[in-house]
């Protein structure tokens, strides 16, 4: 029997909702709710807000099981950015997010909007950026397009970072064969606000004026959103067109106007146009304030001729801002971004209906019901798969290096150690004479508002630990970001995550996200470090190939005396004190990776009741004076961290012969976690103190000269070893480092 015309209709609707990444059962929801099928504007509307990358619908239910609140939590997940109570009237406000998926297809653009994105999350809530962090994720070196995706990324956190004039302090870089065919561009903003004025998304008051400004919309980034939630294939090149192009300068003129008026009363509710444009904008603003939402599409300022309702709502164009104003601040707010040079224009109002109502050229082309695009967003029930754990690998099965001097020298060349000077000089991280710690050490550090007190920063994670055993890697994760907070003296008191996985409707990775939550949980529970804001990026695959789990972790703690920080580089002839239990632990190490060529066993465990009364302890003796020479252990174990601080000081050292019964490769390599080496002028105090707080502590020998030594097993030259350290990024891309 031939199909009817209405029938056809149907098929045709499905099969658009199909390409633009609605499920079958999605679409005959919408019919359904509206009681029609909905228009094409009106499906792309709910394509983008019904993304993963939007709507967290295969994540949400267990995000809720990780720590959210505490004393000094103002606002947690649900605002733009994370706020917290910092004393003396000021809020820190944070957010990690990733832009994983345009960094792959055009990696400057792609990077330099992602820093463009956070920034906005953060002074949206009326807060000042004052320091900008990354976590990067490459394939290998020798990669095909790896070269060009590393400069690419590098050049495009570089350029719009430093021309928006917000110091770039500190961040992480990783490589393995995963990444290959999937980058990773995680980025973090922290700012500072006065608590009595931070603002929210909340729209209010039925009949209030809803106002545009910034930059003009275009049609790139359309379906950014849909394209985050998809992963990649052979045709991954044809969605550039989808990639947002930034103009940081038009940024720094944003900040500097919303900043401005900020200062006023004149906003009500404010929303950065991030993923899915002013689709998203308007929508999370009235729904999450209990009202309506009138758009007339005509008066959207455009920068390209002929543009619909469709793709002005699509837009991801950048340095956009949706407001909802007092309507007597109409003219003053007016003239502020008059005279910033952006645009401004009354695009819409608030009203009772609870629909958001699009007209253009006279005509009503969408209305729906605010609801079923917000909370009535399907909520997905994936299956999953717990990841098997690893068979244990004793030592007796790890051998020793042939060479030590040669391991040595191979695990601080490797990509996951070499130093990653080439990266951070390309970034301003003194822009605004605040940063009093840059990127290099534990932790950067930044100091608030002129006065004695400072934030110290770090982004972490060990995604080869999060694939071995998801809840032990996502728990380490945590733990590492907390630790490296303690190592510079700050109190820490939250963090931020990002959380990039594969193909969520596949049970193994459906699993490792499963497991990675539960870790990150029990720790942020034990160590008292809530997640207040943070992202979900899935589908990180290319043609079935998925990429580690990589629950990236941004941390922020509070320094209350910056006359007492630490850094990694010591004096002549101090004592270098290992604080920490010694297992030995190889399995998913470096040395085990690096220099066997294996990638087996369990990650190293985690003991939390002992990572927070050491983390405590170390703590303490940075701020009362005792220590201002810390570094924790992690990567490469207890050789590679003293061979840093050597580094850093320009100085060698000589142990003593190595303690306890250890084989000198576990005790050396080993990456057991919760461990410290603090270099002091004279080390009997600390030893005492430690051992008054039942923690294990070893004096491991003196710093000086220009070699180091360990006896009987490795002598190797300062200059030598940075050679290696400094050698990988200038012969990858042969240049001087």
């Amino acid at each position: 029997m031939e199909k009817t015309e209405q029938q056809k209709d149907k098929q045709r609707g499905l099969e658009q909702a199909l390409q633009q990444g609605l499920s079958e059962d999605e679409y005959r929801f919408i019919v359904d709710a509206l009681k029609r099928p909905p228009n094409h504007c009106e499906l792309g509307i709910f394509s983008v807000m019904w993304s993963e990358h939007c709507s967290y619908k295969s994540s949400k239910e267990h995000l809720k099981k990780l720590p959210t609140t505490a004393p000094w939590v103002i606002h947690g997940p649900g605002e733009n950015a994370g706020a917290i109570d910092i004393g003396e009237g000021w809020a820190a406000i944070f957010k990690m997010e990733s832009h994983n998926h345009p960094s792959f297809i055009e990696p400057y653009q792609g990077a330099a909007t992602g820093v463009g994105g956070i920034l906005r999350d953060v002074f949206t809530m009326g807060a000042r950026p004052i320091a900008n962090l990354n976590a990067l994720r490459f394939g290998e070196p020798d990669a095909p397009k790896m070269k060009h995706l590393i400069s690419g990324v590098v050049a495009g956190i570089g350029g719009y970072g430093n021309c928006v004039g917000v110091p770039t302090i500190g961040g992480e870089v990783n490589f393995h064969s995963s990444y290959n065919g999937n980058i990773l561009v995680n980025a973090m903003t922290v700012g500072i606000a006065r608590t009595d004025k931070i603002f929210t998304s909340a729209a209010a008051g039925v009949g209030n004026p809803v106002v545009y400004v910034g930059s003009k919309t275009g049609r790139d980034g359309i379906h950014g959103a849909t394209m985050a939630s998809a992963e990649f294939d052979e045709e991954s090149e044809s969605k550039r067109p989808t990639v947002q192009v930034g103009d940081p300068f038009t940024e720094k003129r944003l900040i500097e106007a919303c900043l401005e008026l900020m200062a006023t009363d004149a906003i009500i509710a404010i929303q950065d146009m991030g993923a899915a444009g002013l689709t998203s904008s308007s929508v999370e603003m009235a729904s999450k304030g209990g009202v309506g939402i009138s758009l007339n599409m005509d008066a959207v300022p455009c920068r390209e001729v002929g543009m619909i309702p469709y793709e002005m709502m699509l837009s991801e164009s950048q340095e956009r801002m949706l407001m909802v104003l007092n309507p007597d601040s109409r003219a003053s707010a007016e003239a502020i971004f008059q005279k910033w040079g952006l645009d401004f224009a009354i695009i819409g109002k608030l009203t009772d209906s609870n629909r958001l109502t699009l007209t253009w050229k006279g005509e009503v082309v969408t209305d729906i019901p605010l609801d079923i695009l917000s909370d009535g967003a399907p909520e997905v029930h994936r299956s999953w798969t717990a990841t098997a754990k690893p068979a244990p690998l004793p030592i007796s099965d790890v051998r020793e290096p042939d060479d030590y001097n040669k391991s040595l020298i191979l695990l601080m060349g490797c990509p996951d150690i070499a130093s990653r000077a080439w990266i951070w000089r390309q970034y301003d991280s003194t822009v605004m004479a605040n940063t009093v710690q840059i990127p290099g050490g534990n932790a950067g550090i930044v100091r608030i508002d002129k006065s004695n007190r400072g934030l110290a920063m770090s982004t972490d994670c060990t995604p080869r630990y999060c694939y071995a055993d998801p809840a032990e890697g996502g728990k380490q994760a945590i733990a590492e970001c907390w630790r490296n907070l303690s190592a510079v003296g700050a109190m820490p008191l939250a963090a931020t995550d990002c959380l990039n996985f594969g193909n969520p409707e596949r049970p193994e990775i459906m699993g490792q996200f499963v497991g990675c939550i539960e870790g990150m949980a029990e720790s942020c529970e034990k160590l008292d470090f809530p997640i207040v804001s943070g992202n979900v990026s899935l589908y990180n695959e290319t043609e079935g190939e998925a990429i580690l789990p990589t629950p990236g972790i941004g941390g922020i703690g509070l320094i209350a005396n910056l006359n007492h920080i630490a850094r990694t580089h010591y004096g002549d002839g101090w004592d270098l004190v290992l604080l920490g239990d010694n297992q030995g632990h190889l399995g998913q190490s470096l040395y085990l990776r690096e220099i066997l060529g294996r990638e087996e066993g369990p990650p190293p465990p985690v003991n939390l009741k002992q990572e927070k009364h050491l983390g405590d302890f170390v703590r303490k003796q940075i701020t009362t004076g005792q220590a201002d020479c810390v570094h924790d252990i992690a990567d490469g174990g207890l050789a590679v961290a003293l061979t840093e601080m050597a580094l850093a000081s320009n100085m060698g050292f000589q142990l003593n012969a190595l303690p306890g019964k250890l084989p000198p490769h576990a005790f050396l390599f080993g990456e057991d976690q919760g461990r410290y080496i603090l270099a002091v002028p004279e080390g009997a105090s600390l030893m005492q103190a430690a051992s008054n707080e039942g923690i294990d502590a070893v004096v491991l020998g003196k710093t000086g000269g220009a070699r180091l030594i360990i006896p009987d097993l490795i002598d190797l030259a300062v200059d030598d070893v940075r050679v290696a350290y400094e050698g990988f990024f200038s012969g990858l891309f042969e240049v001087e480092s």
